[in-house]
């Protein structure tokens, strides 16, 4: 994320401060007896809002790795491709 142009991080940003939001609302309504129809639907939003922030974030690094692949091992503590594709996968 080092390299990650000011746009990307804000939005990256963005989809993370949703996410907290949402589950301080799915924690809310577990400690306030919320229904189970609102506590699942948040906890899927949140869901959602964390798997889009994971992909943007390996998104821009799969960008910074195939532009530059050498600086990105350098700045991204030696992230290889491989290593990108299997973050990747480790969100599916």
């Amino acid at each position: 994320m080092r390299e990650a142009d000011p746009e990307t991080q804000r939005k990256i940003v963005n989809r993370l401060k949703r996410a907290r939001g949402q589950l301080d609302s799915v924690i809310n309504a577990v400690e306030n007896g919320g229904s189970c129809r609102d506590v699942v639907t948040q906890l899927a939003a949140v869901s959602t809002a964390l798997d889009r922030a994971g992909f943007s974030v390996v998104s821009s690094a799969m960008q910074f790795c195939v532009t530059d692949p050498e600086r990105a091992a350098e700045t991204e503590d030696g992230l290889t491709v491989e290593e990108l594709e299997k973050l990747f996968l480790s969100l599916s």
